[in-house]
């Protein structure tokens, strides 16, 4: 006999609808304890979390029985609600014994707003400026920052600390839009339909985190019409452009901060009759003001102060706004958790206000959903704020299953997130294995945690041997291939595509190997975005997971009739697994033994491999 829960929460006979809802949705919860239990009452426990912890308790009336199982049922109303409702239930005998079960989380969002769903469906591509490509080698002379310029575009990144025991990210490659235009074509074979580029805006720092002037584009880069070209071009091929909006914290070394005087105008820091005073908080003025994370070249804003809201997204001509108008469709928000959920909600606003299809995509490493930041839960994927987030949670899920973890354990960590997100937050996400603040995916799958405890000197001349490099290969095909399949924007770190190493930052800022790529990758890579451009059911299809357990996991991608089969290998042998899958099997990519038998296919698939078919 088949084992049946009392409780599962992700299955339609106990709480429908599934997952998160729309404000408004009365959710059915059923329980169904073994008859011999002899349960005669159970209630229901909800927690408003958002309504000052509201907290109300509902019998679930008995319905009768199925097989052995007793079936209590009750509905919830979460009408004029959003945010997090906790719940838990409670079952009671006669004999007054009692079991209780959760507690646990349903999110309630705002369903009324549309989403743009262009952004998860396509396949996206994260550029550093400085580093993809240069069309010349730059002249820093009389540019912010006392910038240097490595001549060689084949040269390292300076990494050590200077004369003042100092890390200033002053040497710049020279990367810039005319260098991107002239790969415009190489990115659409590639199958990309968005440009994620880190900060364009002009900044001492060759990351451009610390911004200097939001209304310049990096002269290093080119001018601001330079920016709406490459836009343009971008649009003409059918891919679109998503910037980085750093709006936490400014530059020590900008126009409001001017912490070292290089700017004409008067700045926080040289009076306290400045108007960008206010927008800053000092301590102990001019010396003493909060920055992030105490980084002194990054002093915080104030994202209360009513003068700079209306200059990053309150005014026609706005940040926000401003950079939509030349271009760009959408935002990503640096530290998203950082920034008041009131200005989020407004830079939301003004998007839409001037580009109805802009998206915004915030920087969240963990469970959007629960994340609770300067003590308060967040309302990041609750409508009205971001529409999808960075998907951490996957890329941490996929590295711990092809490194030793189990599928069960990707199964239920990604079933969690699906659970949890509203639908546009879950299909919207941006997906990734590395992106600027993590080390290469390559020397990561590659170095099976060689690197633990070692120097920086050691990780910066660190190589994978050709033993390790071609399992760094094999497991990143597979894991791009996961990637791909997955719901959600599969996103490639400039660079992972052409087997680029590095450990973090800067190593995994080194300069695009024109010339040098491994084409094996390269090829894979555009395979993969051809496959997602192609099928719909990788684009906006359904997920249900097949197999999930020890190396090999399987799941199963649908829009309509067309089906398609995702199945993966982490070990180091091959691997047979057996799926209840009815419908002929047609490969796609990868490589992998099948067997038709009635109502099951059996898989034998190689070592540390994946494989997309199409069922039939």
């Amino acid at each position: 006999m088949t084992y049946q829960p009392t409780y599962d929460s992700r299955d339609l006979r106990y709480k429908s609808p599934y997952g998160a809802v729309p404000a408004g949705t009365s959710v059915q919860f059923s329980l169904r304890p073994p008859r011999a239990e002899g349960f005669s009452r159970a209630t229901l426990t909800a927690r408003f979390e958002s309504r000052n912890n509201q907290t109300i308790t509902l019998p679930m009336p008995w319905q009768g029985f199925e097989l052995s199982q007793d079936v209590f049922t009750a509905r919830l109303d979460t009408t004029g609600y959003l945010g997090l409702v906790w719940y838990s239930f409670k079952l009671e005998r006669l004999d007054g014994r009692h079991q209780e079960l959760g507690p646990y989380q349903l999110t309630v969002y705002d369903g009324s707003e549309r989403v743009p769903s262009w952004f998860g469906e396509g396949m996206t591509y994260q550029i550093f400026p400085d580093r993809f490509r240069r069309s010349r080698i730059p002249n820093p002379e009389g540019l912010v920052g006392g910038r240097t310029v490595h001549q060689g575009w084949e040269e390292f990144p300076e990494y050590r600390p200077d004369a003042q025991g100092e890390v200033r990210n002053r040497d710049f490659f020279g990367g810039d839009f005319q260098g991107v235009l002239e790969k415009l074509d190489y990115l659409r074979g590639l199958g990309v339909e968005t440009l994620y580029f880190n900060p364009i805006f002009e900044a001492a720092e060759n990351h451009r985190y610390g911004t200097a002037d939001y209304s310049q584009v990096d002269p290093m880069l080119g001018g601001n019409e330079d920016f709406s070209q490459l836009c343009r071009e971008a649009h003409k091929r059918g891919m679109r452009v998503i910037l980085d909006g750093v709006f936490n914290h400014t530059g020590f070394v900008s126009r409001y901060f001017n912490g070292n005087g290089f700017y004409p105008e008067v700045g926080a820091s040289q009076s306290e009759d400045s108007p960008y005073r206010p927008w800053f908080n000092f301590t102990q003025w001019p010396r003493k003001y909060e920055s992030w994370w105490g980084i002194y070249s990054l002093p915080a804003v104030n994202e209360g102060n009513p003068s700079y809201r209306d200059f990053i997204f309150g005014s026609e001509d706005s940040v926000v706004r401003r950079w939509l108008r030349a271009g760009a469709d959408g935002w990503r928000l640096d530290v998203a958790d950082e920034l008041p959920d009131d200005f989020v909600h407004g830079i939301h606003a003004a998007a839409r206000a001037e580009k109805p299809d802009a998206v915004l995509i915030g920087e969240v490493w963990e469970d959007g959903s629960t994340k609770i930041a300067y003590g308060a839960r967040r309302k990041h994927i609750l409508g009205g704020h971001c529409d999808g987030l960075m998907n951490y949670p996957l890329r941490s899920a996929i590295l711990t299953y092809f490194t030793g973890g189990g599928g069960e354990g990707f199964v239920e960590s990604m079933e969690t997130i699906r659970e949890n997100y509203p639908p546009f937050a879950f299909y919207s996400a941006m997906n990734s294995l590395g992106t600027h603040d993590t080390p290469r995916i390559l020397t990561l799958l590659g170095a099976e945690g060689e690197f633990r405890d070692q120097s920086k000197d050691w990780r910066a001349q660190f190589q994978l041997s050709p033993k390790q490099r071609k399992r760094g290969k094999d497991l990143l095909r597979a894991a791009a291939l996961l990637l791909f399949c997955f719901p959600g924007s599969p996103t490639v770190y400039y660079g992972d595509e052409a087997g680029m190493e590095g450990f973090e930052d800067p190593f995994n800022r080194q300069t695009y190997p024109w010339g040098r790529e491994d084409q094996e990758l390269v090829d894979w890579f555009r395979a993969l975005g051809q496959a997602r451009r192609k099928y719909p059911a990788l684009r906006r299809g359904t997920i249900q997971y097949l197999y999930g357990k020890g190396p090999l996991l399987a799941f199963l991608r649908q829009e309509g009739k067309q089906r398609l089969l995702c199945a993966f290998n982490a070990g180091e042998t091959p691997q047979a697994m057996s799926l209840e899958l009815e419908g002929q099997l047609a490969p796609i990519l990868g490589e992998a033994q099948s067997e038709r038998q009635e109502g099951t296919v059996s898989l034998t698939l190689p070592p540390q491999s994946g494989v997309l078919f199409s069922v039939k």
